[in-house]
């Protein structure tokens, strides 16, 4: 089974920007979509974005288009977010998982996915 570690996360002001690290145990993370959610306070873990394993592939949550970036460096098993131009509503625990069930390479639906991390915590200050 995979295991992921996020990092990255901290406080910063609005309009700043921050990386995000996952990191993979499992040797066959180049067989993995992948895939960034997040939790704020109160809220249901949402789906942030997914990138397919080959990392030729990627889709994005409306309210992050434009302002995040995933990537992913399989000879690291490393998948990362960039997320630039931040405002107070990404304030959230934000975590990344495999995708480990359904067909094809796609979904931004929770329950596709496993092996989740421990998240990491991103405030931004307004």
């Amino acid at each position: 089974q995979v295991q992921l570690v996020e990092s990255g996360g901290g406080v910063v002001q609005a309009g700043g920007s921050l990386r995000l690290s996952c990191a993979a145990s499992e040797f066959t993370f180049n067989s993995y979509t992948m895939g960034w959610f997040r939790q704020a306070p109160g809220k249901e873990r949402e789906f942030v974005a997914v990138q397919s394993s080959s990392g030729g592939t990627t889709y994005y949550a409306d309210s992050v288009k434009g302002r995040f970036t995933i990537s992913r460096h399989n000879a690291k098993n490393t998948v990362y977010l960039q997320m630039n131009s931040l405002k107070p509503e990404d304030t959230a625990v934000y975590y990344c998982a495999a995708k480990v069930r359904g067909t094809g390479w796609f979904s931004v639906n929770l329950a596709d996915f496993g092996s989740w991390g421990q998240g990491t915590q991103v405030t931004v200050s307004s």
